[in-house]
């Protein structure tokens, strides 16, 4: 038993040092300068951003959602400003405070409603600024060590630059945001997966059309369960509304990422799209905290593409400004690619798609599974 824990206590210290790698940016949520306020600045692109979160509040300044757990769901907004400067796959965040908008991205104007009723008419008020066509929502689930702003961030610059046209909303869950507190987040991830009927009942009373689901790492988990639970009580004949599950980077057991799949019709399997990369050095790591299964997003295409699914393959791209475990966000290209493939209203596809054909041209991403 010693032996065990020192080597999980060991794993997740190389853990904290690999993915972490410097110290963590300050949040910033709320926090405007007052010399330059992000309202002052002409050529920012203004993102609204509509968070559901089971985080207790926090009067920490800056943090708005703690990595506590709260019993009932939480309902906010933010805007968030993208520096004139933003190049495709950088996240500009400041290490200091107040962060200057002419360089980095901004949170301001955090609102918290009261009651579903408010939140639901704020989105449609937000809706109703889009085409009928691009009244939809794409719902983030953020994964492992991730505190709220570093979430409301990540979902903004991947909204910017896959030119995103519906409305995001953030599914926020108790991480404590530390690397060590790996066990402690996947407690998290389980406990919000009772709160998944809730949420999707929130947003089938807005206007939206359409819903993308766009889940990373451990909220990859989260979603999977969630999918799994809807199935069981038959929900998941009132979701026709959701267009495509992306899970980027899975840190999902793939003995239980199967069993997950089976559960699932073929109706919803034809909408679940897989980011999967062999060099994912956080997902190496979870897989030595696991006991040495497998993790999905680290799993070979071909394999994943005998469950049913389709599989996008980016272990050769090299090039993402945030590490192997987030090129989602971190390549332009896998973000463009991305993009194409949320604007469609069918199934991501390559033969007949200009767009897709000219972001693969050169590119060393494979998709499995059309």
């Amino acid at each position: 038993m010693r032996v065990e824990l020192r080597s999980l206590a060991l794993a997740a210290s190389i853990a904290a040092a690999t993915v972490a790698g410097c110290s963590r940016p300050p949040d910033l949520i709320g926090i405007d300068d007052p010399t330059v306020p992000a309202e002052s600045i002409p050529d920012v692109t203004r993102h609204r951003v509509f968070i559901i979160t089971t985080r207790a509040a926090s009067e920490v300044v800056g943090a708005f959602f703690s990595g506590q757990r709260a019993p009932d769901l939480g309902l906010a907004s933010v805007d968030v400003t993208v520096p004139p400067t933003h190049v495709v796959g950088q996240l500009e965040r400041s290490r200091t405070l107040p962060p200057d908008p002419r360089k980095y991205f901004a949170v301001v104007d955090p609102t918290v409603f009261p009651n579903r009723t408010d939140f639901v008419a704020q989105m449609d008020r937000e809706l109703r600024t889009r085409t009928p066509a691009e009244r939809k929502v794409l719902l983030f689930v953020h994964g492992y060590n991730n505190t709220t702003s570093d979430a409301v961030l990540r979902l903004t610059q991947f909204v910017q630059d896959t030119s995103y046209s519906g409305v995001p909303v953030l599914f926020t869950w108790a991480s404590a945001a530390s690397a060590p507190r790996y066990v402690y987040d996947m407690n998290s991830a389980l406990v919000a997966r009772a709160k998944i009927p809730q949420m999707g009942a929130i947003l089938q009373q807005t206007n939206a059309r359409d819903v993308d689901i766009f889940a990373h790492s451990m909220g990859c988990l989260l979603t999977m369960e969630g999918l799994v639970d809807a199935a069981q009580d038959g929900r998941l004949g009132n979701m026709t509304r959701i267009k495509h599950i992306i899970l980027a980077a899975p840190d999902i057991d793939l003995d239980l990422f199967r069993s997950q799949l089976s559960q699932l019709p073929e109706s919803v399997r034809n909408k679940i799209y897989i980011l999967v990369s062999k060099d994912d050095a956080a997902l190496r790591f979870s897989r030595v905290i696991a006991g040495g299964v497998p993790r999905v997003g680290a799993t070979d295409a071909a394999v994943l593409e005998q469950l049913g699914v389709t599989v996008i393959d980016l272990s050769q791209v090299d090039d993402s400004s945030s590490g192997s475990h987030s090129k989602f966000a971190g390549s332009p290209e896998v973000v463009q690619l991305i993009g194409a493939g949320l604007s469609r209203s069918t199934r991501f596809g390559v033969e007949g798609s200009q767009p897709l054909d000219r972001i693969l041209n050169g590119v060393p991403i494979r998709i499995f599974g059309q």
